[in-house]
């Protein structure tokens, strides 16, 4: 069993207990809350550099405990101050030591405060419940594993997020999973330089499928960025944004790799 299936496998017996039929009515309710600032999709287009999907992460299956004692809502202060475009907050406990009350937390400090990056919900999602989770703690977006889900499954989930007015950023790894998540018309899709299999990591995964996306399309590069250089190699190979988590949660300088994974102003030239 490879690491991904294991995942799911649990994820399954998890949010078992608690399922329940969603209603498309629901969902729709969902969508008419008027929220504040910009959808999610909007707050990564900025042309002439790369936006930045900062990750509240706590520890992760490849790199073990990463922040272990992070608080979700200092660290969304912490990033909003160093000029992340978005935020992403993981809600899965078992395998990155996140919750869902995570989401409803910095959600509720960007509300009291006035400040408002979109959040995307981060896990494991292979239910509408799990969407209809996502929206009432104030998610703009959700995360679907395209390899971990069939295609009908993957198609009712990106039609329930879009009844509950969220974004869906496709995360695929290899061309048979962006074929298929193109046929969806996706707004957003993110290639993962990491092998959700092994959990291995290679940069030249993006660089190989950016530049398959549709320009139409906003390409997020994910996983494996940790320096300028990266960032440079991102955006060359087409990325519009990248999903950023280790690197920045154990930054000794936030504010500055920030600043030089937007502009990557310190990359070599060629």
């Amino acid at each position: 069993m490879d690491k991904l299936t294991e995942i799911m496998a649990w994820k399954a017996r998890e949010i078992a207990p608690r399922l329940r039929p969603v209603r498309e009515s629901e969902l729709e309710r969902l969508g008419q809350i008027r929220r504040e600032g910009p959808a999610f999709h909007t707050a990564l287009r900025k042309p002439g550099r790369l936006a930045v999907i900062a990750e509240i992460k706590r520890a992760s299956p490849s790199a073990g405990p990463i922040n272990t004692g992070a608080d979700a809502t200092e660290q969304a202060r912490l990033y909003t101050n160093a000029g992340a475009d978005a935020l992403s907050v993981l809600t899965d406990e078992k395998f990155f030591s996140g919750k869902i009350e995570d989401l409803w937390d910095v959600v509720d400090f960007q509300n009291r405060h006035q400040r408002h990056l979109p959040c995307l919900r981060k896990d494991f999602i292979l239910h509408p419940l799990q969407i209809v989770e996502a929206a009432e703690a104030g998610a703009r977006c959700i995360l679907l594993i395209v390899r971990a889900l069939d295609a009908a499954t993957l198609g009712e989930l990106y039609d329930a997020a879009t009844l509950a007015g969220l974004d869906t950023l496709f995360e695929v790894h290899d061309a048979h999973e962006l074929e298929r998540a193109l046929a969806l018309g996706p707004r957003i899709i993110g290639v993962n330089n990491r092998n959700l299999g092994t959990f291995k990591t290679d940069l030249a995964f993006a660089e190989k499928h950016l530049p398959q996306i549709p320009r139409t399309i906003i390409k997020v590069a994910e996983s494996g960025i940790r320096a300028p250089r990266d960032a440079a190699r991102m955006q060359a190979a087409g990325a519009d944004a990248l999903l950023v988590g280790e690197a920045l949660m154990q930054a000794d300088d936030l504010d500055t790799l920030m600043r030089q994974l937007q502009l990557h102003p310190d990359a070599p030239a060629d």
